[in-house]
């Protein structure tokens, strides 16, 4: 049987006897155990009793295929039911080795008179058999070679070591590799020990720190010439040399790193060198921060006029600028050099209520102090608008594009936030005056963005032009809003909330109000549209009945299923229209307003309801004994009430009174009445005659003098003056009539004490006192 062997590593050749208590089978390869990958060989098997057999190769075992000879040696497994354990021959296949390639030698000094040197080469390819490798090392210009014995290796770089003696200074290496297949040697290799010398590595201490600066000590076990190291930051991959090596004068040496940030974790690692030969190891790392110091650049801060209430917004500092662990912030609102409010938070935003001139200024604080101010402005000035401003969602980012003013700004702030008004995300970022688009990163798929360019020409001056509001991605409303109906009248108000941002997919650009109802055995359906900033949406004048309402959502890539959908019931409306109302109350209004207009129905009305109506004490200056006075200058006409004998004066019978003009020196001192009164007078009118000392007064019930028609049914109470005249009057009205002295009282005997007449009485200082007489 002839094989090709391409891809097989062992062969494994099986074969059976029913032959109890005899030899198996005997089997032999025309190559030996071991075969070169590739290559063809015979293999055969004798077998020494007469049955059927067959034979098998690799695990698990492959039928092959078999020729028998002629002097009857067969390779067969019998199928008798008494089968004997198989025989088998196992062959190994590969390749012969490759002459292996040094890479290098180093040797590495220690503390002891002797060094390590390790040499590694390159094996070349696998030969999938066993290899034995031997490195053969030559000292000096002797002819003694050392042999080291390397087991072997799947790896691609072997490597092994041996001491060295310091004194030496030259070495010639060599490898060889053999296998079952053959065996080669490398090229020889010459080495200058002062070349490949290499220190082992130095080992750390703990920095000691600064704000600045770190302290870096070194130990090596010999004395080295150089000393290396790289830094870098806990958030970066790559090391970083520091430009300056330092040259050590023994074993320990300190070495200071400087132009360090502060409050940083920084990582630390170093390698050392003699003044010739090569670079040690590199050491283990060791880390350490800096320290703190205060804040050194002024917070970000922001101010967005559409957040309700008003809100001051910073940027949380990043470690370069906050220089340390940022404590909290404090805030200060002031207005023309007065303080009106200081504060601190630990958040990044101040809410409050701000005066229309008001400065707000944020400082950062950590353990060494407070960052510079940083002040904004909340009272702005509008400018012109940004022309042509475009918002673009390109792949998770939205472009801002505007068009550049020929009065350039001071600098540009974009502002973005999601539509949602219970988040408050807000995002700005300040440009150069000299931009004209941005790129907005950290865009959130499927959410709905609002914003603004804000172009800042000083403090005050500033315009703003908003963008319309864009998405990085859209589909439509995976869910119609949940709607409320409430009916008052002719009136069917809807409500709905703001659909939850996982299912709005994108920016909302209508609302659709699906309206249905059944009348006349047909059925009917309306649409009603809203605005995407709609909450509520009212339906006027529908007609009694009974319908059903849904909702849905739109964004510019479809429309959402349909909502939840209500039933209502639309009860007839039995309230008069208000033109109607206002064409049957007109008629009534008027008609009111005329019987109110007359004399009669007024007369029957104070009658009836005189208890409704408020007393009130009438002005002195609208009486006829007033208006008649102003029109006799010098006399006066004194209208007597009846009096308690029956005495009756019409109103057209008047008393002339002649006034006298007194001097100016009479009213300096206080005067009394004539006559002395009978009883003691009242400490009211004691006070009335010291307030009013030159202008005394009497009191009467009079008739109220509007017509004689109301003389004897009106009973007013009003109050007559009269002049200090008033005694001689009486005396020349008792002598013309010839009958008994009239007293001048009133009708009603509500004052006993006698008339008392003194000073002068003008109507223009005159003082009315109701509260006697009653």
């Amino acid at each position: 049987m002839f094989l090709s062997l391409t891809s097989v590593i062992a062969l494994t050749l099986l074969a059976v006897q029913n032959c109890v208590g005899e030899p198996l089978c005997v089997l032999s390869s025309s190559v030996g155990s071991v075969v070169l990958r590739g290559s063809s060989f015979h293999v055969y098997c004798t077998f020494k009793c007469k049955c059927k057999g067959s034979m098998c190769s690799n695990h698990p075992p492959t039928l092959q295929g078999h020729k028998h000879s002629p002097d009857q040696y067969i390779a067969h497994r019998p199928s008798c039911p008494h089968a004997a354990d198989p025989c088998g021959l196992d062959i190994l296949v590969g390749y012969p080795p490759d002459p292996p390639k040094i890479v290098s030698c180093i040797y590495e000094t220690l503390k002891s008179r002797n060094g390590v040197v390790n040499c590694t080469w390159n094996r070349g390819r696998d030969t999938h058999l066993k290899d034995h490798f031997e490195l053969w090392v030559r000292t000096g210009s002797g002819n003694h070679i050392e042999v080291f014995n390397v087991s072997s290796k799947r790896a691609e770089l072997l490597s092994t070591t041996f001491s060295l003696s310091r004194l030496v200074q030259s070495i010639l290496v060599q490898v060889q590799s053999q296998n079952a297949l053959g065996s080669v040697e490398s090229s020889p290799v010459n080495y200058t020990v002062s070349d490949i010398v290499r220190p082992s590595r130095p080992v750390l201490q703990q920095p000691e720190c600064s704000s600045r600066y770190c302290i870096i000590k070194a130990e090596t076990s010999v004395k080295i010439q150089s000393l290396q190291i790289q830094i870098k930051t806990s958030q970066e991959q790559e090391w970083k040399t520091h430009p300056d090596s330092v040259t050590l004068t023994s074993s320990s040496q300190a070495q200071n790193i400087s132009s360090l940030e502060p409050y940083r974790s920084y990582d630390f690692r170093a390698r050392s060198k003699f003044s010739t030969g090569l670079w040690s190891v590199w050491s283990e790392s060791v880390a350490s921060w800096t320290q703190e110091e205060a804040p050194s650049q002024a917070l970000d801060v922001w101010f967005p006029p559409d957040v309700k209430p008003m809100t001051i917004y910073w940027k949380e500092a990043n470690t370069s600028i906050s220089s340390g662990r940022i404590l909290d912030y404090r805030v200060r609102v002031h207005s023309r050099n007065r303080t009106i409010m200081n504060s601190s938070t630990g958040n990044k935003s101040f809410s409050g209520l701000f005066c229309a001139d008001c400065k707000v200024t944020v400082w950062a604080r950590n353990s060494k102090g407070l960052s510079p101010p940083a002040t904004i402005t909340i009272h702005r000035i509008k400018a012109n608008t940004l022309q042509d401003v475009r918002a673009v969602g390109i792949n998770s980012t939205i472009a801002i594009s505007w068009r550049k003013l020929e009065a350039a700004p001071a600098e540009y702030v974009v502002e973005w936030y999601p539509e949602d008004p219970n988040l408050k995300e807000i995002k700005w970022v300040r440009l150069g005056k000299n931009n004209t688009r941005t790129v907005l990163t950290g865009i959130s798929p499927w959410v709905c963005y609002e914003g603004a360019v804000f172009a800042f020409y000083n403090e005050d001056l500033v315009s703003r032009t908003k963008f319309k509001r864009v998405a990085t991605l859209e589909s439509a409303p995976t869910l119609g809003p949940s709607i409320e109906k409430m009916v008052e009248g002719g009136k069917t108000i809807i409500t709905w909330p703001e659909l939850p941002r996982i299912h709005r997919r994108g920016c909302i650009t209508k609302y659709t109000i699906y309206l249905k109802w059944h009348r006349d055995n047909k059925s009917h359906q309306k649409l009603y549209f809203a605005r995407a900033s709609d909450r509520k949406y009212v339906m006027k004048d529908l007609p009694s009945g009974r319908y059903s309402l849904m909702m849905s959502a739109s964004t510019a890539k479809g429309e959402s299923p349909a909502g939840q959908k209500i039933e209502f019931f639309v009860e007839e409306n039995t309230q008069l229209p208000p033109l109607l109302v206002f064409v049957l109350a007109a008629p009534v209004v008027l008609f009111l307003c005329c019987l109110c207009n007359s004399a009669t129905v007024k007369q029957r009305f104070r009658e009836y309801f005189y208890c409704l109506i408020p007393e009130v004490v009438p002005d002195p200056a609208n009486s006829k004994w007033a208006k008649e006075c102003t029109r006799e200058k010098g006399k006066m006409s004194l209208q007597l009430p009846s009096g308690s004998a029956g005495l009756i004066i019409k109103e057209d019978e008047t008393i002339p009174v002649n006034v006298e003009e007194l001097s100016k020196q009479i009213c300096d001192t206080p005067t009394s009445l004539s006559s002395p009164p009978l009883t003691s007078m009242s400490p009211e009118t004691e006070q009335t005659k010291l307030l009013y000392p030159c202008l005394p007064y009497i009191k009467s019930l009079s008739q109220d003098s509007d017509s004689s028609d109301h003389t004897e049914t009106s009973q007013d109470t009003t109050v007559d003056y009269i002049t200090s005249h008033g005694p001689e009057l009486l005396d020349a009205y008792d002598q013309e009539d010839g009958d008994e002295p009239m007293h001048f009282v009133p009708s009603l005997n509500i004052f006993i004490d006698p008339l008392e007449f003194g000073g002068k009485l003008t109507l223009d200082a005159v003082k009315i006192d109701c509260s006697d007489f009653f």
